[in-house]
């Protein structure tokens, strides 16, 4: 009887990662919506390079994760990012659109579920964001919750985030990651992060204060055979933060209108993000930048000190 070995995953590596990869070093995962779907070219090239040199100067290695031709691909060669950055009619993916994207030789930038599935089959332990996706308003009536948390309950990947997008309903999801058993850490702080902001005004379930605490409890997850990552939620630099009482009423007018327009499913995000952005007057990307480099440098750090914790 012939044994068939299974077919190769579809994954590419830049020079740097593949490198890293196979001497155990650390390694740090960065989606790729940011680049498509946060902001215009050229700004949205020159934001990608910052966060991936704010990973490199912390002592570890960016590995930008996008779908191109084909391919996953585990980090971007430079003229790759560029191309990413330019591009039209770029797939939004998550769990649900990530073989379809393969499958149809599309071009696809990764939300943050789809980032840790790639991650994960890369052998990428730590993955830096801005924010994560969450329960929406609503969703009581909409059932509009973000596939992220459950992601997060499903892949070994711990994702540095500034909390959950402000514009969610911060309460129910944190109740959601609870009932799926996602560590939640604070980081530095007791109270959970609200993305612009220091504080949701809610209690985070946990909260440490050393990047080696974070590696450790990830690396006991996986002996102790509990599935799924962790959210370290990391509070935005005080000098870049928006204070709760000046953002809660611009999301708020964001909100009214996005319902009055009807504007629903993976629309509402990028309309309200761009919304909150004129409301500010370009303060909330601002921030926006800020936060995701904050969570590089931390992310790296943690990276470190995992691939220190495996070695040993």
């Amino acid at each position: 009887m012939t044994h068939l070995q299974p077919p190769a995953l579809p994954l590419t590596y830049s020079r740097d990662v593949r490198a890293a990869l196979d001497a155990g070093q650390a390694v740090v995962a960065l989606e790729s919506t940011i680049i498509t779907h946060g902001m215009p070219y050229p700004q949205n090239l020159e934001t990608a390079q910052r966060v991936e040199e704010e990973v490199r100067t912390n002592g570890a290695v960016p590995a930008t994760i996008a779908v191109m031709g084909g391919k996953i691909h585990i980090g971007l060669e430079a003229e790759a990012l560029e191309a990413l950055a330019q591009a039209k009619d770029v797939m939004k993916l998550s769990r649900a659109d990530l073989a379809a994207c393969l499958a149809l030789g599309r071009t696809g930038a990764t939300t943050v579920a789809a980032t840790m599935i790639c991650a994960a089959l890369a052998g990428i332990r730590v993955f830096a964001t801005g924010g994560i996706g969450g329960v929406h308003r609503g969703a009581e009536h909409s059932f509009d919750i973000s596939a992220d948390l459950r992601e997060l309950s499903e892949t070994p990947v711990t994702v540095v985030a500034a909390g959950a997008k402000a514009i969610l309903d911060l309460p129910k999801t944190l109740e959601v990651l609870e009932t799926l058993g996602v560590p939640v850490i604070a980081y530095g702080q007791q109270d959970f992060p609200a993305f612009w902001s220091r504080s949701s005004g809610l209690l985070a379930p946990l909260r440490m204060d050393r990047p080696e605490q974070i590696a450790a409890a990830q690396v006991l997850r996986t002996r102790l055979k509990l599935p799924g990552g962790q959210l370290v939620a990391n509070p935005i630099p005080e000098t870049a933060e928006i204070p709760r009482e000046v953002i809660n009423p611009v999301i708020e007018v964001a909100l009214e209108e996005a319902k009055t327009q009807g504007i629903g499913a993976k629309s509402v995000t990028p309309f309200l993000l761009g919304r909150i952005f004129e409301l500010t007057n370009g303060r909330s990307l601002d921030a926006n930048i800020a936060l995701v480099l904050n969570n590089a440098r931390l992310g790296a750090a943690i990276a470190r000190a995992m691939a220190e914790e495996t070695a040993h």
